[in-house]
């Protein structure tokens, strides 16, 4: 930290936040939630409870002409016992629009996962530290910090060396995605480079990112969180959490996701609502699961352990939801003309499996997210697209 006397602090507050859903107040300062606090006492796993507390798509936004910026956090990283810890997580600094400064926070606390099936950990506490961006263009600018969409942060305070003024949201639409792990930044190489952080620039439209790693399993406190957020365009990415922790069948399926829109239309009745199908995962396109870590070679790579032959008993897989999806959004459309579906091959399919593998059988590599979001800003928010600007 700077031990010059002319640094101002400003108080982390709500209007200075973006892509949360929720500040919970804590002993040092501020910790953002993409759920609410009713919809977390209803969490019912320790990992979608640490995966919607990793701030994916929270940013604080403001202006200044500061040239020097601190933030202290505590982080609390998430490492997998036997396995090497990740790197630290990433701050992006964007300046009027641009990445312009990456920062890391060394220490805080760690989440050891001791069990992946059974998802227990251990947690041991560590020191708050300071993301530091210095030699800033000159010069009042819009300046957004994304917090690492890796690692839960604790905001404790922030430091410049010129005011701080609070950020108008320049109008533009507000874009509610809901969708799992890919959709959370897994394998992203920083915050703005997850897929739906790229496909907002892309679109230019202000993100809120409801991706939970492991978590998109038609949770009804998730889909009463979205119907109760303000947003102008929603999508809703789901099937892949579904299969992989072989959470229901076919029967269950179907209601659960009629449930999940109705839910959502109560607080969007007319909003472009895209439903998205899974991408492209051949492990589990025609296997149902569970998912299983395959530790073999000493990387973590996942296997599906199901048995195809129990599709005929309503076991899922991939293309049993897609088909499903496609059915309900075309049954439900003919009441509903702004809603829309998009088959996720079409975001990520073979030809892209082909350049880009997935490095771990599930989740696309830095490359393979930058593809995704290239798709989804052409198809989602292109001239024919559900979320088009242009009058139809």
């Amino acid at each position: 930290m700077n031990t010059e006397n002319d640094w101002i602090t400003t108080p982390v507050t709500a209007d200075m936040m973006r892509g949360h859903i929720d500040l919970e107040a804590t002993a040092r300062g501020l910790l953002p939630h993409r759920l609410s606090a009713r919809a977390r006492q209803q969490i019912p796993d320790s990992q979608l409870a640490i995966a919607e507390a990793q701030p994916s798509g929270v940013r604080l936004v403001f202006r200044t002409r500061a040239t020097t910026i601190e933030l202290d956090t505590l982080p609390t990283k998430r490492v997998y016992r036997g396995f090497p810890a990740p790197p630290d997580g990433v701050y992006d600094l964007l300046v009027n629009g641009r990445l312009t400064a990456q920062a890391t926070v060394p220490g805080g606390n760690v989440h050891t996962i001791t069990d992946m099936v059974a998802q227990t950990f251990e947690l041991s506490e560590g020191p708050a530290g300071t993301a530091r961006f210095a030699g800033l263009p000159a010069g009042d600018k819009s300046v957004e910090i994304w917090l690492p969409h890796n690692e839960i942060t604790e905001l404790i305070a922030l430091r410049t060396d010129a005011p701080v003024e609070r950020a108008t949201d320049g109008g533009r639409r507000v874009w509610l995605h809901h969708g799992s792990s890919i959709s959370h930044g897994s394998n992203a190489a920083h915050p703005t480079a997850t897929w739906p952080a790229l496909a907002a620039a892309q679109g230019g439209v202000e993100l809120i990112n409801l991706g939970f790693g492991g978590g998109a399993l038609l949770d009804p406190f998730t889909a009463r969180t979205m119907r109760d957020t303000p947003a102008d365009l929603v999508s809703l990415k789901i099937g892949i959490n579904v299969v992989n922790a072989d959470a229901m069948r076919l029967r269950a399926f179907t209601p659960a996701v009629h449930g999940f829109l109705d839910t959502i239309r109560e607080g969007h009745p007319a909003t472009p609502l895209l439903v998205v199908s899974p991408i492209l995962c051949p492990v589990q396109e025609d296997t149902p699961g569970p998912l299983a870590p395959d530790l073999d070679g000493g990387t973590l790579r996942f296997k599906a352990t199901g048995d195809p032959a129990e599709r005929a008993a309503g076991r899922l897989t991939l293309n049993v939801i897609r088909d499903e999806l496609a059915r309900i959004v075309e049954q439900r459309a003919a009441d509903d003309p702004n809603l829309h579906y998009l088959d996720g091959r079409d975001l990520y399919g073979e030809a892209d499996y082909a350049e880009f593998p997935l490095p771990d059988e599930i989740h696309p590599d830095p490359a393979g997210h930058r593809r995704i979001a290239e798709n989804f800003a052409r198809l989602a928010f292109g001239d024919d697209g559900p979320f088009t600007t242009q009058t139809r």
